[in-house]
């Protein structure tokens, strides 16, 4: 006898709640898992002048100026540096005149990014080696380890003076 066969019905797996359960794996990745993000120059933006605020008379023998060529070149005052020396001079220069002095840096646009960086790098690394010179001896400690009030009192005493100029189109020369 030739009889019909008889087909089982396959079972059928429940996919309903497989797109929930995705999407809920998808947050918890999202949520978890960590990204590196960018940082850019930590620099604190100076308030609004207010009106009764007199403008600051700044004498030209107080300015440091910093210049970055075209070609990426490096100069303090028209004299070529490396960023290491840049450092050096600047530390020299800042405790000589330390409650007068300005840090002017002009930069052509040209200049590559990464030169820009180190040159800003430089300017910072001075005023955090002074700063952390005088913590050591009013604290005895790092400037990093000193309290709000302590750091306040040095950031007061080192104050940080820095003029960025915009980038200039022309020249390319120091």
């Amino acid at each position: 006898m030739f009889g019909r066969r008889h087909r089982e019905p396959v079972p059928e797996l429940n996919t309903s709640s497989t797109a929930d359960i995705s999407f809920m794996l998808l947050i918890f990745f999202l949520v978890t898992s960590s990204m590196e993000t960018d940082k850019g120059i930590m620099r604190q933006i100076p308030p609004m002048p207010d009106e009764k605020q007199q403008p600051m008379d700044i004498k030209k023998e107080h300015v440091m100026t910093v210049k970055l060529d075209a070609h990426d070149q490096l100069s303090l005052d028209g004299t070529l540096l490396m960023p290491k020396q840049l450092t050096e001079q600047l530390i020299q220069r800042i405790e000589q005149d330390r409650t007068e002095h300005v840090v002017s840096i002009e930069t052509h646009r040209a200049t590559t990014y990464e030169a820009y960086f180190k040159t800003q790098n430089a300017v910072v690394r001075a005023y955090a080696s002074l700063r952390n010179q005088r913590a050591r001896q009013l604290c005895g400690k790092p400037y990093v380890k000193c309290s709000p009030d302590e750091r306040e009192d040095i950031d007061h005493y080192y104050p940080q003076r820095i003029s960025e100029a915009l980038p200039k189109e022309e020249g390319g020369q120091p």
